[in-house]
């Protein structure tokens, strides 16, 4: 096969099994925050942060190894807007609550029956692309350019201080992680968060490593959604005039997971809009995700984790706005459900009486 070739099958099995595992685990940070907001449990959130660790760890890791040059990656830039990538985190958090779910999460439920799902996967695909090359591009362009800002550094160099961080920062979230003594016993989670970070890893080599051409040499990239959604979508209408590539497979094989592993555990139920269903919170929040990840350069998995993983500036910057969008908007969903009165159940005896 060719290197293309090697790359796209890589793909496809990294995206079969995201859809699998993220089926069976429900791992989702729109789920891991809402949890823990509203129910105080905190076991997701612990396996999202395991699944930064691990993508953390392994990527610079593999960085050292010399199998991948981050500095190639999108992430790793001196240049941002200074209103474009936190505003947009803001939006993308703000809908993936809106629409109980991430990008990674919708594709996943599409994967397992949920027809919900296809109309935010839709929102989400074509008002990326609006913002992206669309109608809304132009805007986009000025307002990046009249806030635009250069860092001094795009990511934490230096091996003393990149390591450094990289012990305390995971050391960190560890001790965090297992400070709650029953969440080794949620074998799931664990599960999700181990396999979902090393997936990341496994994005990077797939790209930087075995899709290394000195002549056609593969984008290097790793896990994202928001743009791989459009695209695919752009795939399926005109396929005679693109050629498949990384994200889109991964997208292709996250929905045949899914939808396997539904299947095997008796899961998969086809679920449409019912009529007590917010359908107008759906669409806004996938047009929100969509615009809100072209403009922060990625989602609750390409810069949370992805973007992380390079220790890049503008990632922690795109992933701390989505984190406040995220909780404004639990809170003002907790802050508009109205108390409702306990039910009185009768017993058995008084309601044959």
């Amino acid at each position: 096969m060719s290197t293309n070739e090697w790359v796209l099958s890589a793909a496809l099995a990294i995206g079969l099994v995201y859809g699998g595992v993220a089926q069976f685990t429900g791992f989702c940070l729109n789920s891991a925050l809402r949890h823990q907001m509203m129910q105080g449990n905190g076991h997701k959130l612990r396996s999202f942060m395991l699944a930064i660790v691990v993508a953390m760890a392994g990527t610079q890791v593999a960085a050292d190894m010399g199998l991948i040059d981050l500095s190639e990656s999108i992430y790793v830039t001196t240049g941002l807007s200074w209103l474009l990538i936190p505003l947009g985190g803001i939006l993308f958090g703000y809908g993936m609550i809106m629409a109980r779910g991430c990008g990674a999460r919708t594709l996943v439920l599409f994967g397992q029956g949920n027809l919900r799902s296809l109309v935010v996967l839709l929102c989400i695909g074509i008002s990326a692309f609006i913002a992206l090359t669309g109608v809304l591009s132009p805007l986009r362009a000025d307002i990046a350019q009249a806030t635009s800002a250069t860092l001094g550094s795009a990511s934490i160099d230096g091996q003393l201080l990149r390591w450094g961080f990289v012990v305390v920062f995971c050391g960190s979230l560890l001790f965090f992680i297992f400070s709650d003594k029953q969440f080794h016993k949620q074998r799931k989670d664990v599960f999700g968060g181990l396999v979902i970070g090393a997936l990341v890893v496994a994005g990077w080599l797939a790209t930087g490593w075995l899709g290394f051409d000195d002549f056609e040499p593969t984008p290097l990239t790793s896990l994202t959604f928001v743009g791989p959604v459009g695209a695919t979508i752009q795939y399926s209408m005109i396929a005679t005039g693109m050629d498949l590539n990384f994200g889109i497979v991964v997208v292709l094989g996250v929905i045949i997971g899914s939808f396997i592993a539904a299947h095997l555990g008796g899961q998969f139920r086809v679920i449409g809009f019912e009529q007590n269903t917010p359908t107008p919170r759906y669409i806004i929040g996938g047009i929100l995700m969509g615009l809100g990840g072209a403009l922060a350069m990625g989602c609750s998995v390409g810069q949370g984790l992805t973007g992380l993983s390079t220790l890049s500036y503008v990632s922690m910057i795109a992933f701390a706005g989505i984190l406040l969008g995220a909780w404004l908007a639990l809170r003002r969903e907790s802050s508009i459900v109205t108390p409702t009165k306990p039910v009185h159940r009768q017993h058995r005896r008084e309601q044959h009486q």
